[in-house]
């Protein structure tokens, strides 16, 4: 029981902080904790077995598991992405991140083939790279599941941040959040209300015109009203469409009440950088192709990693740790052949 007890304890944590504030990547972190306990519970549920032991297992062995698996599905989705859009620079970045993944794992089967190296540091190693796929799996979870919140109507404005043109062109993943975006104003309008769209984004050296421009005629050419869109012009990054898009709110004299329509991909980092510059947004996904989204996915994990650097850097240390403090302790060696 006393799993079970810690599972739905960590179940209502994560709903106390997920009514208070659902765009917290942490959210991800207790309801995967909540799911680990409550799941060995009800695997050990009427049978003889160690439950704390079967726990421990699941944490130690499963995060290096998912990390393995994500490894090869980041190769297997390059392949599919240069097969489909050709060997360009962009379509490899699935396939180094899937390779730098396996150095752990040649690592510890040369070590296991060699006896080189000693199991205590093999089992930090473990430690380290189940840290961080937890945090993926975790990530992954509460993504897949923020992406599914119904978007909450009653919005003073509809922004669109940008992803990049063809010259002058707005591409399918930047069309895709447009439409999704004309679709959430006339739903505001049928509502009887008047949203401003704001489209979001710079000139890049390669693009003929700016990001945002080119993205105001794709809405004015399907119906939406000239007067109800506005340009944010000089942005270069997410965290800049945010900021400007605040301003140039402030200076219409709106509310900074909005919906940011991005990529579902997208969504749940967009919503924590949000909520890190104390917006009052929520954030709504377009769809992607299914192709796509395993890279793209790593990426926002990654930029996540970076965000809370020292949070990651000291959990992971401490985590390494414990083999060898152990070690240190009962003078054994925690893990052997």
């Amino acid at each position: 029981m006393i799993l079970l007890t810690v599972g739905l304890a960590l179940l209502g944590v994560f709903a106390v902080r997920f009514h208070m504030d659902r765009r917290r990547v942490s959210n991800g972190v207790y309801l995967m904790l909540a799911l680990a306990c409550t799941g060995v519970w009800l695997v050990g549920n009427g049978g003889d077995v160690d439950l704390a032991l079967v726990l421990v297992r699941l944490l130690v062995v499963l995060p290096p598991l998912v990390v393995l698996a994500l490894a090869g599905l980041l190769i297997g989705n390059g392949r599919e992405m240069i097969r489909r859009e050709g060997a360009r620079s962009g379509n490899l970045m699935s396939i180094a991140p899937g390779l730098v993944l396996l150095v752990p794992y040649v690592l510890l089967g040369v070590a296991a083939a060699t006896g080189n190296l000693r199991s205590t540091a093999l089992a930090s190693l473990i430690m380290a790279v189940g840290y961080f796929g937890f945090v993926f799996a975790s990530f992954a979870l509460y993504a897949l599941i923020y992406g599914w919140l119904p978007y909450k109507p009653g919005m003073d404005a509809i922004v669109v941040p940008g992803c990049g043109l063809m010259g002058a062109r707005v591409p399918p993943l930047l069309a895709s959040r447009l439409n999704r975006a004309i679709q959430i104003y006339w739903e505001e309008v049928a509502a009887g209300r008047s949203p401003v769209i704001i489209t979001s984004g710079g000139k890049g050296s390669d693009e003929a015109v700016s990001e945002a421009s080119a993205m105001a005629a794709y809405l004015t050419e399907r119906g939406v009203p000239s007067e109800s869109v506005a340009l944010e012009e000089g942005s270069t990054t997410t965290r800049e469409n945010l900021l400007f898009i605040k301003r140039l709110l402030g200076e219409r004299g709106a509310s900074t009440r909005m919906v940011l329509v991005t990529s579902n991909f997208h969504v749940l980092r967009t919503a924590i950088m949000a909520r890190r510059l104390k917006l009052d947004a929520e954030v709504t996904g377009s769809r992607t192709a299914f192709y796509f989204l395993p890279s793209a996915i790593l990426r926002e994990f990654v930029a996540l990693l970076v965000a809370y650097k020292w949070t990651n850097i000291v959990a992971c240390l401490v985590l390494a740790a414990v083999p060898l403090v152990l070690a240190l302790v009962t003078g054994k060696v925690p893990m052997s052949y």
